[in-house]
């Protein structure tokens, strides 16, 4: 294994998977330890033949369990340090959803915004109730198995396919009729836009919850999209601040801020993440959807600091690429359209549900952390999210949290599988594992020796140059600048200033400590030398 800063990492290219849109779907890949982010991004777009590319992003997961967007202008090795070399899993996915998908230039790049919010749907984000569930189910079917057969699609036939989070009999049997009474003869194509117009019009288009809680303690749910920020409680929407109403967004420690001015009235509101680097990636969201969908240039977006304090440097967000009006208005694509290769692939429900998460992650996520959702027969809601106060579903609490590092357990990703099992080693089910000593062996022995070993030193030593980047190095600056302030106080000509020596409180502090201070330092490093 090659471990991150060893001598032979600085020329050898890092390989690395990236899981498509599809799950099914895996490319390998390799970057340079200098490359930046966007050279690995274009690089997928091209392999997928998307011009279009601005929209897409890869995201990943770090050992802590949080969620990142690789940035495009900066080093990959920098964002991904202290993951494993041999263990590297990167996820695409769009990134900005565009407000109107039909706007955009090419099929393709619409066939892959479809992926996208089909996996939504699939994974809970896309919030609707049971009829529309119903309808996006059925063009699903209809775009993927074709007209109904009935010599093929026979009993309940939706049953074992995987569309919807929460599927039951009644929702099957509407999309089952609907497929076979009101969408014979559609193409997959027509379908595909059919969808597109459905979903991209939903309250819940284009958010990826962020779990918080307001400043009563009330968990909440906050999502980002082309429109601004919303607020859900379960699959309720609360509140929506358009981006024309905020104003500044920043954090301070776990706390996210959106200044707004509403009703003429400049108002601020808090919302409280679990952890810091929680709500630094929010505060990143946030940031990047409102520069993305609100600016006319990519050369008029300022560089944004926010977080900083007394004790801590802050964190300075760069924007890069382009925003949405420069690719809306780019003349430069004039290729003939590249035909669609469809995956066409709907997942069965044994191999798409994820593994029974471990009691240590069931405990870290659980409140914050856990973005449950359930469907419920006797509500109208199809609920992507239930209310806090209710017991959490744990076969479904990480599906949105760790879609990106979830087992793959279908054939065609077991090539990879004993790559990712130390990335993901926390979702195995110690209870089932107990029962199995041969596997808890392999387990062991996989995370132990000289790679468990060479990663905790990785991590340890990143751990203290955080503590002394975070901690130590601040205190010093701010030292420095006490005394070099007191110093021209008490040592400058200037009129403003000897005004001020003049105050009781300053002349005394400069005849008991300061005069007294600066002879012994003068008599201690400077006139030993000169005798």
């Amino acid at each position: 294994m090659m471990k991150f800063g060893s001598k032979n990492s600085t020329n050898t290219p890092i390989k690395c998977t990236i899981r498509l849109l599809d799950d099914s779907q895996l490319l390998d890949s390799e970057f340079q330890i200098n490359e930046k982010g966007s050279s690995l991004i274009n690089r997928i777009c091209e392999q997928l033949d998307l011009i279009e590319k601005d929209y897409f992003g890869l995201r990943y997961v770090d050992s802590k369990r949080q969620r990142h967007w690789l940035e495009p202008s900066k080093s990959i090795f920098k964002q991904i340090r202290d993951m494993e070399a041999d263990n590297i899993l990167f996820s695409f996915r769009v990134k900005f959803y565009p407000p109107n998908p039909f706007r955009l230039k090419e099929d393709i790049t619409r066939y892959q915004i479809y992926l996208q919010l089909k996996r939504d749907l699939l994974h809970g984000r896309l919030y609707c109730n049971t009829s529309e569930a119903a309808l996006l189910g059925a063009y699903i079917l209809q775009a993927e198995l074709g007209d109904f057969n009935p010599e093929e699609h026979i009993d309940n036939y939706v049953n074992e396919l995987k569309i919807l989070l929460k599927q039951t009999l009644q929702l099957e049997e509407k999309m089952m009729d609907i497929h076979k009474n009101e969408l014979k003869g559609k193409t997959a194509a027509e379908m595909e836009t059919i969808f597109l117009k459905k979903a991209c019009v939903l309250d819940t288009y284009g958010v990826d919850p962020h779990a918080v809680k307001d400043q009563r303690g009330n968990q909440l749910y906050l999502g980002i999209n082309h429109t601004g920020i919303l607020t859900f409680q379960g699959s309720k929407k609360m509140n929506h601040f358009s981006w024309s109403q905020v104003q500044k967004i920043n954090f301070e420690g776990k706390m996210f801020i959106i200044h707004i001015i509403l009703n003429e009235k400049k108002q601020t509101i808090g919302f409280k993440c679990p952890r810091g680097s929680s709500c630094r990636h929010v505060w990143k969201c946030a940031v990047e959807q409102m520069l993305f969908f609100t600016f006319p240039s990519s050369s008029d977006v300022p560089n944004v600091v926010s977080g900083g304090g007394f004790f801590s440097w802050g964190t300075k967000f760069k924007y890069s690429g382009r925003v949405e009006k420069e690719i809306l208005e780019d003349v430069t694509i004039t290729r003939e359209s590249p035909t669609v290769t469809r995956v066409g692939s709907l997942r069965r429900k044994s191999s798409s549900e994820p593994p029974t998460p471990s009691n240590l992650v069931i405990n870290q996520v659980a409140g914050f952390n856990s973005l449950p959702r359930s469907l419920t027969n006797t509500s109208e809601e199809y609920n992507t999210s239930i209310d806090s106060s209710n017991q959490i579903d744990n076969s479904s609490v990480l599906e949105t949290l760790l879609e990106d590092q979830e087992i793959i357990t279908s054939k065609i990703e077991q090539e990879v599988h004993h790559e990712e099992i130390l990335n993901d080693h926390l979702l195995i089910d110690f209870t089932t594992v107990t029962d199995s000593p041969q596997l808890i062996q392999s387990i062991s022995n996989q995370l132990s020796g000289q790679k468990h070993i060479e990663t905790t030193a990785i991590r340890n030593s990143g751990s203290s140059l955080s503590f002394l980047r975070q901690t130590l190095l601040p205190v010093i600056f701010a030292l420095f600048m006490m005394v070099l302030i007191v110093v021209i106080v008490l040592e400058s000509d200037f009129d403003f200033i000897a005004a001020i020596r003049k105050a009781p409180e300053i002349a005394a502090f400069k005849k008991n400590y300061y005069e007294p201070s600066k002879d012994f330092l003068l008599r201690r490093f400077i006139r030993s030398k000169i005798f």
